[in-house]
């Protein structure tokens, strides 16, 4: 009973401080206070117009809103670079922490806010921060909810690691390129199951890089094209060629070396079996 309190406290005390810090908006770029004079002469024009300003924000559910988010958020940084990168972390942290769906958007996110480089950065590293937070919540509060709930799943991924701690690091960035089972249960069965913080960080960062990658390039075109015909180029094109590459690339190095050294079966169906590779 005492880990839900806690647990509900957390979320209470991280909601309300994400609530407040989107609701305190700056000032937009150059939108200065009018003159009274000029208040009087423009009337209900102004009234129309204030009306249309943003109040609040929210948390992105499809592509048109994450469009709109990124506009909006883009017009802030101009001058506000600070206030956007906190808000920005603040709420990455957030889904991260409480495995909550919904990264990819804020992946894209920091493409098209940020760029391909710093988005990039942003984008490992707070997965890496914000998955490292979930596990330490598991850790402290969801230990026993995670067995009681899912209690063969925790089995097998516990007989798995077990079965491969003579390669425990190569084993964990082989379940972050090829996930059979969601990233947000890795992130909660990790102190469950005994795997080391240090080797669940790094495998984190390194594992989730190609999917960071490929979020984070999407954003960066996203925030580029205008119409159709811009994505429909020879240069778009290339682009995308050399993403899938470089998302490949790192899963078919692990792949091939899992087939050497990890003890598992890869089904076709993506599945795991308790049948050892010899």
């Amino acid at each position: 009973m005492r880990s839900l309190i806690g647990l509900i406290a957390v979320v209470v005390a991280a909601s309300l401080y994400l609530y407040s810090l989107s609701l305190y908006l700056p000032a937009g770029p150059g939108r200065s206070p009018r003159p009274a004079a000029e208040r009087q002469h423009v009337g209900t024009e102004e009234t129309a117009d204030s009306s249309e300003e943003p109040s609040s924000l929210k948390f992105p559910s499809d592509l048109e809103e994450l469009r709109e988010l990124a506009e909006l958020l883009q017009f802030y940084k101009r001058e506000h670079t600070g206030y956007v990168l906190l808000l920005f972390c603040s709420a990455y942290l957030y889904k991260q922490s409480f495995a909550i769906p919904g990264s990819s958007f804020l992946n894209i996110l920091a493409g098209a806010i940020f760029g391909p480089y710093q988005g990039l950065l942003l984008a490992c590293v707070l997965t890496t921060v914000g998955s490292t937070m979930c596990y330490l919540l598991s850790q402290a509060f969801g230990k026993q909810y995670m067995i009681n709930l899912f209690p063969d799943k925790v089995s097998v991924l516990q007989r798995k690691v077990e079965e491969n701690k003579d390669c425990l690091f190569f084993f964990l960035l082989f379940l972050r390129f090829f996930p059979m089972s969601p990233n947000w249960f890795l992130n909660m069965c990790a102190p469950i199951v005994n795997i080391p913080i240090t080797f669940f960080f790094c495998s984190v960062f390194i594992g989730l890089l190609p999917y960071n990658f490929i979020c984070v390039q999407t954003g960066v075109m996203l925030s580029e094209v205008s119409s159709l015909d811009d994505l429909i180029s020879w240069e778009r094109l290339l682009q995308l060629l050399a993403i899938a590459c470089m998302a490949l690339l790192p899963g078919a190095l692990i792949r091939r070396f899992s087939q050497k050294r990890l003890k598992l079966d890869v089904q076709q169906n993506g599945g795991v079996d308790d049948k050892k590779v010899k």
